[in-house]
């Protein structure tokens, strides 16, 4: 998560079993070894950890990516885990030593996602790139890039037979993996990105996650009379021209994590109703990082400008929030003029 933790849940009960911490920057990516012992983790530190399941316990940090860790993924046999980052590159790194074993592709755009098949590895990147490598040989077996960016999601069907690739226009692709041809390939969003996509089950249907808090499904072979996702305009998608700039500011800063009243909908980040006057770390009901709750200090004027000023990762090191940052200062004064008039 944006917390830089991992945790492991248990599916019966609903219990967080373990918490793994080590990661200094947001988490972005996952993945289990085949014998279900090891996970991976990737983070925007630039480092992959490896962690032992049942105990949660970490068995090492591996760095060498010059940039962010974007995904993980690994062997079928689970020897080898690669990672890709937002440095353009891909590389391997051998599981029982956690030691870098070799670069395996310079993409030049940064490489959002990895999947792997039988004897094959697929990735999707910044500037649209798709293509499929052979494992063994490294040889491209097929280049899937059309005229979409960037790719945010890959899945692979239960038997293997089926890739899906979703990007940041609202498209999904999806191609046989026996001969590499592109079966499907239709919009199913109205607005914005494809982020997530997983086959069911039984490999007929297709669940996708997009902008509008909504995941849907598809029959994989009956597009046509499957449900478009995010048909409704999000607030912070508005046209600029509609909204003050104080407005402007807080739709694309704080409008998808925060709502301004107590309206009850769920979001990744507490309601900013009552803002001004409040200590941080008070909304009852929020489960806050640790140093959010300990850091005492009020919300008002000062400290939401110098929360955007410098950034939260500066303002408040070690926070769930998003690294970003408000740069003029009048955009700052003008967001802080809407939150006092509307929280």
């Amino acid at each position: 998560g944006d917390d830089f933790a991992v945790e492991i849940w248990e599916l019966t009960s609903g219990k967080r079993i373990h918490r793994l911490e080590g990661h200094k920057g947001q988490v972005n990516g996952l993945a289990i070894s085949p014998d279900g012992r090891v996970l991976a983790s990737a983070g925007w530190d630039g480092s992959i950890w490896l962690w032992d399941v049942e105990s949660g316990a970490a068995i090492a940090e591996m760095t060498g990516h010059e940039s962010s860790v974007s995904d993980v993924a690994f062997s079928r046999g689970g020897e080898t885990l690669y990672s890709a980052s937002a440095d353009g590159t891909i590389r391997t790194w051998d599981v029982a030593s956690a030691t870098e074993d070799r670069l395996l592709v310079t993409h030049g755009f940064g490489v959002n996602e990895l999947l792997i098949g039988d004897g094959w590895l697929a990735y999707g990147a910044v500037d649209g790139g798709t293509r499929v490598l052979d494992t063994e040989t490294d040889e491209i077996l097929a280049d899937l890039t059309l005229d979409r960016r960037p790719i945010l999601s890959l899945a692979l069907s239960p038997d293997g037979g089926r890739m899906a690739v979703g990007d940041g226009e609202g498209f999904v692709m999806t191609v046989t993996t026996d001969d590499w041809r592109i079966e499907d390939d239709y919009q199913v969003a109205g607005h914005g990105p494809v982020w997530a996509l997983a086959f069911t089950v039984d490999g007929d249907s297709l669940v996708g996650g997009g902008i509008d808090d909504t995941a849907y499904i598809w029959p994989v072979r009956n597009e046509l009379d499957a449900p478009i996702m995010a048909t409704r305009t999000r607030g912070f998608l508005r046209d600029p021209g509609e909204m003050t700039n104080g407005e402007r500011q807080f739709r694309r800063k704080c409008s998808i994590c925060h709502s301004l009243t107590e309206d009850g909908v769920r979001r990744a980040g507490p309601t900013l109703a009552g803002l001004f006057g409040r200590p941080a770390g008070s909304v009852d009901g929020y489960v806050y990082s640790d140093t959010v709750a300990k850091l005492g200090i009020e919300w008002n004027a000062e400290t939401i400008d110098k929360l955007f000023d410098l950034g939260p990762d500066h303002f408040i090191p070690g926070s769930k929030m998003p690294m970003q940052r408000i740069v003029k200062p009048e955009d700052r004064q003008d967001l802080i003029d809407y939150l006092r008039d509307n929280t």
